[in-house]
């Protein structure tokens, strides 16, 4: 296996991705847990979501990180802040795993509290997905997400996941979904990942079904609407330095280094693979394994 660039880290995983402040959070959290009073971390997580101001996407990715990482501190400030909205949404994304029918009613106080922020909507909408509700219930909620952020790129992988055929929808679902999407979407918008994510999920979906459906399997990334995903992917977020600018752009990148490695096309997969540099994150290398491994192994090829 070829070594790395000097240039490039060593891959790890790093939730925050290449948010700066947000990781310097997290090490400040780690540090101190556990050995005195949570009010200087509460302090730091309350001044880190209000810079994000009105930069949707970056604070729905900050509070999904905060949420994962540190769901008793979440708890602690909304004890302390029962009213705050910022308190409220990062409550209530941190019980989404656990209570996600508290989850959903703790959205909805949070959205009552700040009306325009969409995000305590993704949390509920990540809620009734949670619950398997039916669409009934999930319509008038993306309603409400589309009308303060129309491109929210969790929102949009939260309804790809409700469509898909394992959950509430099916393979038409899906495909009409995305041709919808696809059809109006800007190039540089944070959802830009949504059928190049579809195309690697359906890649898994097919190794899992076994028999006659993996057969061709070797061939998949090479049918022209799957190697017209990887193309308009290079095309967009590799010519243009600094197009893509939304806070997973990493995260969409090493999805693109994924499925061209997956595609045999190594030799283009290395500039995407020199971008990321080493920020791995669990899907979809965990599919094939320890997630670090894995990206180590096919960084190594290209």
């Amino acid at each position: 296996m070829a070594p790395f660039s000097r240039r490039q880290h060593e891959p790890r995983l790093a939730p925050e991705l290449d948010d700066v402040p947000l990781g310097r959070v997290l090490r400040g959290i780690a540090a101190t847990r556990g050995i005195g009073p949570q009010d200087l971390a509460v302090a730091q997580v309350e001044r880190l979501l209000r810079d994000t101001e009105h930069d949707w996407d970056r604070r729905s990715h900050r509070i999904g990180v905060l949420a994962h990482t540190v769901p008793g501190l979440a708890r602690a400030w909304r004890e302390h802040r029962p009213s705050d909205p910022d308190a409220l949404v990062l409550a209530a994304w941190s019980e989404l795993a656990t209570d996600p029918w508290n989850a959903l009613a703790t959205c909805r106080r949070a959205a009552e509290t700040r009306p325009g922020d969409p995000t305590p909507w993704v949390g509920a909408l990540a809620a009734v997905r949670i619950l398997g509700r039916p669409t009934s219930e999930l319509a008038p909620i993306w309603r409400e997400i589309h009308a303060r952020d129309p491109w929210h790129r969790e929102a949009h992988l939260q309804i790809l996941g409700y469509l898909s055929p394992e959950e509430q929808g099916s393979h038409t679902a899906l495909r009409d979904f995305l041709d919808d999407v696809v059809a109006v979407m800007p190039p540089d918008a944070p959802t830009s990942c949504l059928p190049l994510a579809a195309a690697v999920r359906q890649y898994h979906r097919d190794l899992d079904a076994g028999g006659t459906r993996t057969l061709g399997i070797s061939q998949y990334w090479a049918q022209p609407h799957t190697a017209r995903w990887l193309d308009q992917a290079l095309a967009h977020w590799m010519t243009t330095p600094g197009r893509l600018r939304h806070a997973a752009a990493v995260a969409d990148l090493g999805l693109l280094a994924y499925a061209l490695s997956r595609a045999g096309r190594m030799g283009e997969a290395g500039p995407v693979f020199a971008a990321v540099d080493g920020l791995v994150t669990p899907w979809p290398w965990s599919y094939e394994g320890d997630p670090v491994e894995c990206y180590t192994r096919y960084a190594g090829r290209s």
